[in-house]
């Protein structure tokens, strides 16, 4: 039995244009990030929408949803290294290294898992105007602790611990996320073509 006539330009046409989605939807973020360093949130928002667009592009190049779930493991590559690398290249460019010790957590007063520790740095007892913040309980610092800090003279990025900060690492995740990415569309495209050629255009989620 032949297959249905199906264009094969149509389908590397629409493999490229998912490629090229995937790479801009990762410049938009590092970008939108770039540009609010002041407000994380907005990148993260942006990113978000990018990333499962881009997901819904996938699932329906390939003509299966399965792609589409698989797509969100490199997109958290993506994501976390589009939004942090534009402030931990600031950080790193020009912060302010201090050692600190952490005398209060607003936990204490507030409760919850949302750490602001007041800081003071350890040679002229200086206490910090800026709070280091920290989410979550797991591995959290505590009163007392020293602590290696970097901070924005400009008060523009939020202050980090010293060891977090690796806007090279964050490249290099945005790198490999958008490289999946670029296998799978290519994987998807090919495998879209085949189903098309195959008639099979049932159920997305349901398909293989």
């Amino acid at each position: 039995m032949g297959g249905y006539a199906v264009d094969p330009w149509q389908s590397v046409r629409r493999t490229v244009g998912v490629v090229l989605f995937g790479w801009g939807a990762a410049a938009v973020t590092a970008g939108v990030s770039y540009l609010a360093l002041r407000w994380v949130a907005v990148p993260i928002i942006v990113g978000t929408v990018l990333c499962l667009a881009f997901a819904v592009l996938l699932a329906l190049l390939h003509r299966a949803g399965w792609i589409a779930f698989l797509s969100l493991v490199p997109a958290l590559f993506v994501l976390v290294g589009a939004v942090q690398y534009a402030p931990e290249a600031a950080l790193e460019a020009r912060g302010v290294r201090e050692s600190v010790v952490i005398v209060a957590d607003s936990v204490a007063e507030t409760g919850g898992d949302n750490h602001r520790f007041t800081l003071r740095t350890t040679d002229g007892g200086e206490e910090l105007e800026e709070r280091l913040t920290y989410n979550g309980d797991a591995w959290a610092p505590e009163v007392g602790e020293r602590l290696d800090v970097v901070r924005d003279p400009e008060g523009v990025v939020p202050m980090e611990q010293a060891d977090e900060v690796d806007p090279a690492g964050r490249l290099s995740g945005l790198v490999a996320g958008v490289v999946a990415w670029t296998l799978m569309a290519v994987l998807a495209g090919r495998r879209g073509h085949v189903r098309r050629r195959r008639g099979k255009t049932e159920s997305l989620l349901l398909s293989l």
